[in-house]
């Protein structure tokens, strides 16, 4: 299977530049399985998301924790959606903010992936 392009929609590539560096290391080593069209082990569904295809990987590091979401649901490329820092010390459950965003960002790449698609 061809290597799938990887498209940062937003500013989720600027947000995952300031994460620590062991933390880019393990989500950019996620996307690139995700690219060959596997799954990394850190991998899991985005929990408030039905169907499949929207994942997120997270990572603790010095009693942080980092997210990051992308999708594998359109044909043309893997979409990272958003990458965070959460902040709140209630619960495990994505905060209400931070979906929206991920759900505007599925929409931006549903269209890149219509437009790149109708190039072909």
């Amino acid at each position: 299977m061809p290597l799938k392009k990887l498209i940062w929609v937003g500013t989720c590539l600027a947000d995952l530049k300031v994460f620590p560096e062991e933390v880019k290391d393990e989500i950019g080593f996620a996307l690139h399985e995700a690219q060959m069209g596997g799954k990394s082990r850190k991998a899991k569904p985005l929990k408030g998301y039905k169907g499949g295809g929207i994942l997120e990987i997270v990572d603790s590091h010095d009693g942080n924790t980092y997210r990051a979401v992308y999708t594998v649901r359109f044909i043309e490329a893997v979409y990272a959606l958003h990458a965070f820092q959460k902040k709140s010390k209630r619960g495990i459950a994505t905060p209400k903010n931070e979906l929206e965003m991920i759900k505007r960002r599925l929409k931006v790449a549903e269209q890149i992936d219509k437009d790149l698609g109708e190039k072909t």
